[in-house]
C-alpha cells in the first residue's frame, strides 16, 4: 500500500508580516481537503543538504491563531538551491523522500526563482506554486497589487518616520532615515509620500547611469538649504537602501569587500548608507558655512515581523487558501495573486526577464500621476527655483554664496527633473466617463 502524499510549505528570503496567515490558511484548507502537512523548516537550507530531519507537521490546532502573529512559524532562510545543480537535485529528492506532492513556496524574487528551478527539477514529480511575499512590493504583479507585508510595513514605517519628524522639529534636526527596498523604491516612497516626510529619495529617480555620491549628498543638502531658507532647521529625508546599488562602486571601497547573500546580492545591511551620507551631508555643509545637527536612522527589521495589519491578515489568508485550493485542482508552476478580488494565477513562464533569466523586478513608476504628486510635495531644489530670481537669491544668501555660485554648484541636479503634471480637460472627461 502506497504512503498517504503530503503537501509541503517552506519559506525564504526575508521575514514580512503575514507569513503565518499563509501557513495557516493553506494548511486549514489542505488537512479539510484530506491532505496532510508539513512545515519545513528554514526554507531550503537543509532540503538541499539531503537532511529531512528539520520538517514539523502542522495541524489544525496549531496553525489555527498564528495568523495575529508576525513572524515565520517555520522559520525562514536565504538559502539558494538553484546555485548548484547538484543542490537542486538534492532538494527534489528529499522532498519525494518525505513523500511530498505538492509545493507552497512563500517569498520574494529568489525564492520565486528558485521555486521556478525546482518545478522544473522536479519533471511533474512535485506540483509547485509560490505566493508573492516581500515589504519591498517589488515582484512582478499588476501595477495596483501589492505584495502581501508592504501594507503592514509601510503602515509601522509611517508611525516611526511621524515619531521623527516631531523629534526634528522639537530639537532642531535632520533625520536621514534608510527604508529597506534592495532593488525598488516602493517602501520608501510609501512611507515618505504617506507621512509626508521632507522629501524621499529611490534609485529608480536616477536612471540606469551609475549614481554620483555627490549628486545624492547634494540633492539632500539642497533640500536643507531650501527647507532654512524657509525659516525652518529640521526635515526627514527618506533614502531607499537600494540607491547603494546604484552608486559608482568607485565611489564606495565598501562595496568591494562587502558580505554577499547565497544569491549574490550584496548584504546592503553591511554598507552603512546613513552614517556615510550623513558624513558627507555634514562636510558638504561645512563646505558652505552652515551647521546642521544631522542623524542617520535605519528601519526595517522594525517592520519586517511585525504583527500584520487587518488588510495584510486578510490578503494572506485568501493567498493561502487559493495557494493550497490551486494544488488540489491540479494546478501547477504559477505564482499565486489576487487581483479586483479575484484568484488569478500567473504562470511562472511569464515572470522570467527575458534579458537577466530571473524574475522580473517591478520597480516604482517614475512617469506616474503617484510619483509625480510625491515630487511635487517633497521640499528640494526644482528648476522653477532656479527661475526665479527671488527665490534663487533667498537660496544662494542661505548658503553664503553668490546666485552665480549657487548655480554651479546646485544647478546641475535639476536638469533631469521630472516634466510638470497637467491634467488636460480631454483626459479629466475621459476619467470621469470611464
Amino acid at each position: 500500500m502506497s504512503q498517504r502524499k503530503k503537501l509541503a510549505i517552506l519559506v525564504g528570503g526575508g521575514p514580512a508580516p503575514g507569513i503565518n496567515s499563509v501557513i495557516g490558511a493553506a494548511t486549514i484548507r489542505s488537512i479539510l481537503e484530506g491532505v496532510d502537512v508539513i512545515g519545513v523548516r528554514d526554507g531550503f537550507e537543509w532540503l538541499m543538504k539531503g537532511d529531512i530531519e528539520h520538517v514539523r507537521p502542522l495541524t489544525l490546532d496549531a496553525v489555527s491563531r498564528i495568523h495575529f502573529r508576525g513572524g515565520s512559524y517555520i522559520g525562514i532562510s536565504r538559502a539558494n538551491p538553484t546555485k548548484n545543480p547538484d543542490d537542486l537535485e538534492s532538494t527534489v529528492i528529499s522532498l519525494l523522500r518525505l513523500n511530498v506532492s505538492q509545493l507552497i513556496t512563500i517569498g520574494g524574487d529568489d525564492t520565486a526563482f528558485s521555486a521556478m528551478r525546482l518545478e522544473e527539477k522536479a519533471a511533474g514529480r512535485i506540483q509547485v506554486v509560490h505566493v508573492p511575499k516581500t515589504i519591498d512590493n517589488d515582484l512582478s504583479l499588476p501595477p495596483y497589487v501589492d505584495t502581501f507585508g508592504f501594507q503592514t510595513a509601510r503602515h509601522i514605517g509611517v508611525d516611526i518616520v511621524k515619531n521623527l519628524m516631531v523629534d526634528a522639529e522639537t530639537t532642531q534636526k535632520w533625520y536621514l532615515v534608510i527604508a529597506m527596498g534592495r532593488k525598488a523604491g516602493h517602501l520608501a516612497l510609501g512611507i515618505g509620500k504617506s507621512a509626508g516626510a521632507t522629501l524621499t529619495l529611490i534609485p529608480e529617480e536616477f536612471g540606469t547611469e551609475h549614481l554620483r555620491l555627490r549628486s545624492l549628498v547634494d540633492t539632500l543638502v539642497g533640500a536643507i538649504l531650501k527647507r532654512l531658507a524657509g525659516g525652518r532647521r529640521d526635515g526627514v529625508a527618506v533614502v531607499a537602501e537600494g540607491v547603494v546599488l546604484a552608486l559608482d562602486p568607485g565611489e564606495l571601497a565598501e562595496l568591494e569587500n562587502v558580505e554577499r547573500d547565497s544569491h549574490g546580492n550584496v548584504r546592503i545591511a553591511e554598507v552603512d548608507l546613513g552614517e556615510i551620507l550623513k558624513h558627507k551631508v555634514q562636510e558638504r555643509l561645512k563646505q558652505i558655512g552652515v551647521k546642521m545637527s544631522v542623524v542617520a536612522k535605519n528601519i526595517g527589521y522594525e517592520l519586517r515581523c511585525a504583527d500584520p495589519i487587518p488588510f495584510d491578515m486578510e490578503y494572506t489568508r485568501d493567498l493561502g487558501y487559493c495557494a493550497a485550493k490551486y494544488l488540489f485542482e491540479d494546478g501547477n508552476a504559477a505564482m499565486i495573486s489576487m487581483q479586483g478580488g479575484h484568484f488569478v494565477p500567473i504562470p511562472f513562464k511569464d515572470m522570467i526577464d527575458p534579458e537577466t533569466g530571473r524574475a522580473v523586478i517591478r520597480l516604482v513608476d517614475t512617469s506616474s500621476t503617484r510619483y509625480a504628486i510625491a515630487r511635487r510635495y517633497m521640499i528640494r531644489l526644482r528648476k522653477d527655483d532656479f527661475e526665479d530670481p527671488h527665490e534663487l537669491a533667498k537660496f544662494a544668501a542661505t548658503a553664503g554664496l553668490t546666485v552665480e555660485q549657487f548655480r554651479k554648484e546646485f544647478e546641475y541636479l535639476v536638469a533631469n527633473e521630472p516634466p510638470t503634471l497637467h491634467f488636460s480637460d480631454s483626459a479629466a472627461l475621459e476619467a470621469s466617463s470611464g
